[in-house]
């Protein structure tokens, strides 16, 4: 039987926008080639990161690569494996960091996140979401008054953006908000308004069995290939095939892969995250903290702490390399001395990424049936909300809440 749309993904953002489908009123069918929530939307920092408008792809930021890319374990890493594949998508990176792209690229971002915070309020209520949430708002440390004046352009954009935030500039006053940390921070910005969920993968979990309450289908069946037609999208599995009249693609990390099969050659490149989860008791952890210079966070999972991020940009085929999440272990054991660092789980997961740091939110070149969801790096939990309602209206054939024209695949 024909569906009205076929979405493929159901991590946080396929998820998302299969609801806010059914709640426009189509039949909506997920397709997923490991299940709900099975990969960066299980392991993942649970963060509502609003604030975060600045792209990755800053000025000056190939003046600092070098440096990162030499520390195998360092926050920004290739694997000598990898460097060749990779080289296009850098070179891409590094024309989006231009400034002139710069500023584009953070009015984009800016947009897109005023409506995915009023986005995500509306799902929450609307899913019955609230007790999953933790609104403690989250600190960004600096080890020097040099480190944090470097900061202090990223902090004056938040504020022309209308982020609210306060500036510390002694550990004491870091202290009143977290005790415990290292007194090598001596400044920090606290965020009021970030928030976090208690854990990613039982959020995703959660909208998902709304979803199927209201009537939705979720299926762990491996799509191959898609194929259009003059009526509208075929699903191609290994035997057989699927018909709707829109498909929306959300495979996050291995979304290319599906575009390709239309002719649509989109750059994304997969950055490896790794992390690793404490049980609870292993600190008193009040808040997200960033530590701003090692690119990394620690957070509030399930009463645990989740240590994790960095960046290494090895695709999907690469063997984990679990030395980066006990790096990330080591590190934090030193900036919070109470840290108690046993009985750990290790994850390593692949977050889609384009080379300037923003989403593909739009249709397809090749057909309007067709629409193209995916590439939000560190920012899909973020960002799922309000892609959702975008997505909804480019189905529905209205106009979008924001111009999407900045997240056209075509860009590239």
């Amino acid at each position: 039987m024909k569906k009205d749309v076929i979405v493929i993904g159901a991590g946080v953002v396929g998820i998302s926008a299969a609801l806010e489908l059914q709640r426009r009123g189509y039949t909506v069918q997920v397709l997923d080639r490991e299940g709900v929530a099975a990969g960066s939307s299980a392991g993942n920092a649970g963060a509502f990161a609003f604030p975060e408008v600045e792209p990755l792809a800053t000025p000056g930021i190939m003046k600092k690569a070098p440096k990162w890319l030499l520390d195998p374990l360092g926050p920004l890493s290739i694997p000598p494996a990898y460097a060749l594949q990779i080289a296009p998508w850098m070179w891409r990176f590094w024309r989006a960091s231009r400034p002139s792209r710069y500023q584009a690229l953070v009015a984009a971002q800016a947009s897109l996140m005023r409506l995915c915070q009023a986005a995500t309020e509306r799902q929450i209520a609307d899913t019955g979401g609230e007790a999953m949430m933790q609104r403690d708002g989250q600190l960004q440390l600096y080890e020097s008054a040099a480190e944090f004046r470097a900061a202090l352009p990223t902090w004056e954009l938040r504020r022309q953006h209308g982020i609210a935030f306060d500036l510390l500039e002694s550990p004491e006053a870091i202290a009143e908000i977290q005790p415990g940390l290292s007194p090598r921070f001596t400044h920090a910005g606290f965020t009021p308004h970030w928030w976090n969920t208690v854990d990613p993968k039982r959020w995703v979990e959660h909208l998902a069995q709304v979803f199927r309450d209201r009537g939705g289908v979720i299926e762990t069946r491996p799509v191959r290939a898609l194929e259009l037609s003059d009526t509208g999208v075929w699903v191609r599995f290994d035997q057989g095939a699927a018909d709707a009249s829109k498909v929306v693609v959300a495979a996050g990390a291995w979304s290319h892969h599906l575009t390709r099969t239309v002719g649509d050659w989109i750059p994304l490149e997969t950055e490896r995250g790794y992390n690793t989860t404490l049980p609870p008791g292993a600190f008193d952890l009040r808040l997200h903290l960033a530590f701003s210079r090692h690119a990394f966070v620690a957070t509030k999972i399930n009463g645990g702490v989740r240590i994790g991020g960095a960046v290494e940009l090895g695709g999907l085929d690469l063997p984990p390399n679990y030395k980066r999440a006990d790096t990330l272990l080591n590190k934090a054991r030193q900036f919070l001395p109470g840290l108690k660092t046993e009985g750990g789980t290790q994850w390593m997961g692949f977050r889609p990424s384009l080379p300037d740091s923003i989403p593909v939110i739009g249709r397809s070149s090749k057909s309007p049936n067709l629409v193209y969801a995916f590439g939000h790096g560190h920012l899909g939990l973020t960002q799922s909300a309000g892609t959702a309602e975008l997505v909804g209206a480019l189905v529905d054939g209205t106009d979008p809440a924001i111009p999407v024209d900045p997240f056209a695949g075509t860009r590239f």
